[in-house]
C-alpha cells in the first residue's frame, strides 16, 4: 500500500503555517533597543511640534504659577507610587509610536481641554 501526497490538497495549509510560523517569529523575537541619544530627543520633538525645555525654565515657570503648568510623569505606576513631583499626574507611556497611538484617547482626556495650559512631560 503506497501513501500518495495530494498536494493540490496541502498547497493552502502549509501556506497558513508557514505565514504563521513567520508572523509569530517577528512578533515575539527579541529586540534589544538601541539608547535614543539627545539628538534623537531634539528630532521626533521638532517633528511633533514639541518645544524642550531645562530644569531651570521648569522651576521658574512653576514658581511663577504652578497651576498653569500640568506636569505629565511618563514613568511606570509603581515608579511614580516610589516619588514624584508634587502636583504631578501620572500616565505610563511606552516611548513607541504603538503606543502614543493606542493611549490617544486617553492622553486626551488626562489633558483636559485647556489648550492654553503648559503640558510637561517626564
Amino acid at each position: 500500500m503506497a501513501f500518495e501526497v495530494n498536494w493540490k490538497k496541502l498547497w493552502l495549509p502549509l501556506l497558513a503555517i508557514a505565514i504563521t510560523v513567520g508572523v509569530l517569529w517577528l512578533t515575539n523575537r527579541a529586540v534589544t533597543p538601541r539608547e535614543p541619544s539627545w539628538e534623537d530627543v531634539a528630532a521626533e520633538a521638532k517633528e511633533g511640534g514639541y518645544r524642550l525645555i531645562n530644569t531651570d525654565e521648569l522651576k521658574q515657570t512653576y514658581a511663577k504659577d504652578p497651576r498653569s503648568i500640568l506636569l505629565v510623569d511618563t514613568r511606570q505606576e509603581w515608579e511614580f507610587a516610589m516619588g514624584h513631583i508634587q502636583g504631578a499626574v501620572n500616565f505610563p507611556m511606552e516611548p513607541t509610536r504603538w503606543s502614543r497611538w493606542w493611549k490617544k484617547g486617553d492622553l486626551a482626556a488626562t489633558l483636559g481641554p485647556d489648550k492654553n495650559r503648559f503640558n510637561v512631560f517626564y
